[in-house]
């Protein structure tokens, strides 16, 4: 995704510094809590995803061991937000390009061009400072998640995730199905070579898979970025998709009806910044009446 050599992003006119909102163009840095990411990124993970599937079962839970490419590029210039309640706004931020692959079976899961950009305080309406991403899925979805950015003196806390469907905008209405349980034979779920390096403990807990490729580090610092395309943690934010995903009058194929994703920026002992990447995000697919988590995590570090 590289610009023009001398693509360069120039307000015309220029913003003017106010006192109610500095320019962020006067910080070290303005990309702030996105300066790390600038550069590429290679590593591991795990991807799982119900699926829907037109035949005997309404679903079918494919899982997969990935491989990932993670590359950011710092945007020139400052990005203008022109204000009609408040002053004007300068962003900045950085374009991106993730490519996920199967790494059993060397198939091609998931590619995702997309923005990266830091948003200064507003005024109105009254925001602290945010992060937000832009991403086009070719499956058919685009999204915008927003959120904030904070930095710890420590490892991550990282939570754990179910991939438990429940019935839409019900969350806590689960409905476990037996192709969560790997013990339990199954038609309707990924099996054979695609297999190999799945264990049930991933199944159950997908960030598992984050906490055992940290297991033995010693994280000294941690930047932080949770962003969601709800109206949480911070207003703003959505998901789009094709007519095919949303549907008709019978319902939707499968649309992407939420996105929340938490980036950690870490900083490992005797390095002076962060040099790995690791990420969780949860997809909600909402078709026949449910809710049904695809989740994917990785462990990425700097080239």
């Amino acid at each position: 995704m590289d610009l023009v050599g001398d693509f360069s992003f120039q307000p015309l006119p220029a913003i003017e510094s106010t006192a109610e909102l500095p320019l962020a163009a006067a910080a070290a840095n303005p990309l702030g809590p996105l300066a790390a990411l600038a550069g590429k990124w290679t590593g591991q993970g795990f991807n799982l995803i119900w699926r829907p599937d037109r035949g005997q079962s309404d679903h079918f839970l494919e899982l997969n061991v990935t491989s990932e490419q993670l590359e950011f590029t710092t945007i020139p210039g400052s990005i203008p937000n022109r204000g009609l309640l408040q002053s004007d706004i300068n962003m900045f931020g950085l374009t991106y390009l993730q490519q996920i692959q199967d790494a059993n079976l060397k198939a091609g899961l998931h590619i995702e061009p997309g923005i990266w950009v830091v948003i200064p305080r507003t005024t109105d309406p009254n925001e602290v400072p945010t992060v937000a991403r832009l991403a086009s899925i070719p499956h058919g979805t685009v999204i915008l998640a927003q959120g904030t950015a904070s930095t710890s003196n420590a490892a991550p806390a990282i939570p754990g995730v179910s991939i438990t469907p429940f019935t839409a905008g019900q969350p806590n209405a689960t409905v476990p199905f037996p192709e969560e349980t790997l013990a339990t034979q199954s038609n309707f779920r990924t099996s054979g070579g695609g297999l190999k390096g799945v264990t049930q403990a991933m199944v159950s807990n997908p960030n598992s898979v984050l906490h055992s490729a940290i297991a033995n580090q010693h994280i000294t610092e941690t930047v932080t970025l949770h962003v969601s395309s709800t109206d949480a943690p911070v207003p703003g934010g959505g998901t789009a998709n094709t007519a095919f995903l949303k549907g008709g009058n019978d319902g939707p194929n499968a649309v992407s009806a939420s996105v929340t994703a938490t980036f950690w920026l870490e900083t490992l002992q005797g390095q002076s910044a962060p040099t790995q990447l690791q990420y969780t995000q949860t997809v909600l697919l909402n078709f026949n009446g449910l809710s049904w988590p695809h989740i994917t995590v990785g462990t990425l570090r700097k080239a």
